[in-house]
């Protein structure tokens, strides 16, 4: 890992939950991390404590904001894609608002900074790109039709990029995370939703909806999945690109 002490990367979605583990994890490996977040308020109250973490607010849903956080981060060796929403409802009932906004946010603001980083990327011949996916990006669940989507599209994108990339640079490695839940401040504001669609208690979402299709019967800490960003960033995951990383505790297993 000493390679990635002179190593600058951007994670979005940084003030809570994966982003904030991974910020954590990078910085304590000795990266330049520039964490972005749509609150310059709780960007402040997350890094105040971590000195060399420079916060740079962008609301992700805004298409000229993307640009321009992607101009001020500076030069980026590693990318990391992890900001994300949820909406649980019908597709019959799901706003066109609702869907935009997802969509803007978790593919095409991805697509915006891969966009900015890739040409700084190649001219220093070294990269590192992991869009923060989920076990939704390779199968469906009722009443999430944006997500769903959006993160599947992430999947196309992440392999599209690292077939590019790889042809022009030996060292330029694109990939996907895939996690189940989370134990995430966006799992913990799914459990009324949930409740209300599946018509069962809030308490009974964990285990009926969220953990039903697990082997393992726990959901995953943030922490984790930071440990295995900083993996894909080492030389030693230098072959691994254009793949979907699960961190399903059995799910896909069925």
């Amino acid at each position: 890992m000493k390679t990635l002490q002179s190593k600058r990367a951007l994670v979005t979605g940084a003030a809570s939950g994966i982003g904030l583990a991974i910020v954590r994890e990078f910085h304590g490996l000795g990266m330049q991390v520039v964490a972005s977040d749509v609150s310059a308020e709780k960007l402040q109250a997350a890094f105040e404590a971590l000195p060399g973490v420079r916060c740079v607010a962008a609301n992700l849903a805004n298409k000229d904001e993307v640009v321009v956080l992607g101009r001020e981060a500076g030069p980026i060796d590693v990318l990391v894609n992890n900001a994300g929403l949820q909406h649980v409802s019908p597709v019959e009932s799901f706003s066109q608002e609702k869907w935009d906004l997802l969509l803007q946010v978790m593919l095409t603001a991805p697509f915006q900074l891969i966009q900015a980083v890739l040409p700084g990327m190649y001219e220093r011949q070294w990269g590192r790109i992991i869009n923060v996916s989920s076990v939704h990006g390779l199968i469906a669940s009722p009443f999430k039709s944006a997500y769903v989507s959006a993160k599947h599209g992430v999947m196309g994108l992440t392999k599209t990029v690292a077939l590019e990339a790889g042809a022009r640079c030996p060292n330029l490695t694109v990939n996907a995370i895939c996690p189940s839940y989370v134990r995430t401040p966006l799992v913990e504001q799914q459990m009324a939703a949930q409740a209300k669609a599946h018509g069962i208690a809030e308490g009974e979402v964990l285990e009926k909806v969220m953990l039903t299709q697990n082997a393992i019967k726990r959901l995953i800490e943030p922490y984790e999945v930071a440990q295995l960003a900083a993996f894909l960033c080492s030389d030693g995951a230098w072959s691994i690109t254009g793949t979907e990383q699960k961190m399903d505790a059995g799910w896909l297993s069925h």
